[in-house]
């Protein structure tokens, strides 16, 4: 990647796509599931590619779930 920069996003960005709270990213990060990057700045950030990756993996179709015999219609 030369002469390209890696976007990097704060906990507080990647928690909005994943629609949970900064603490929860900074677990997922001790958990292994995100790399830190720290700045020169000592704040976190978080690598964009590698953000989305753990967004697709999370990210699932919707199916239909099956009807029981209470809800079945009787016939």
């Amino acid at each position: 990647m030369i002469g390209e920069q890696e976007v990097l996003l704060t906990a507080a960005e990647v928690a909005k796509l994943f629609r949970v709270g900064p603490k929860t990213i900074n677990r997922w990060a001790t958990e292994g599931r995100l790399t830190i990057i720290k700045t020169a700045g000592r704040h976190y950030r978080y690598k964009e590619s590698e953000v989305k990756l753990l967004l697709e993996s999370f990210t699932t179709q919707a199916k239909p779930i099956a009807k029981t015999e209470k809800e079945a219609p009787t016939k």
